[in-house]
């Protein structure tokens, strides 16, 4: 069982080892880490950061934001 609680299936385990999974995976691990060191990590709390272009590997500083959960999944 993950963190959240979800249960993974075969399936969602096997899609999340792909190599284009991890390496977006990485990305935006790395985005999160940039901005809690520009903004504190009290700032993220709760929210996302969102590649405004949608190139989830442009990590540029100018390329991201901080935003609601709610409001950047909603923009999918």
């Amino acid at each position: 069982m993950s963190k959240s609680g979800r249960v993974y299936s075969d399936y969602d385990k096997e899609y999340q080892a792909r190599p284009e999974q991890v390496e977006k995976r990485v990305s935006r691990n790395k985005a999160r880490r940039m901005m809690i060191s520009k903004h504190g990590k009290s700032k993220l709390s709760g929210k996302d950061i969102d590649h405004s272009n949608g190139n989830a590997t442009d990590n540029s500083s100018n390329n991201l934001k901080i935003m609601s959960s709610s409001e950047n999944r909603a923009k999918k």
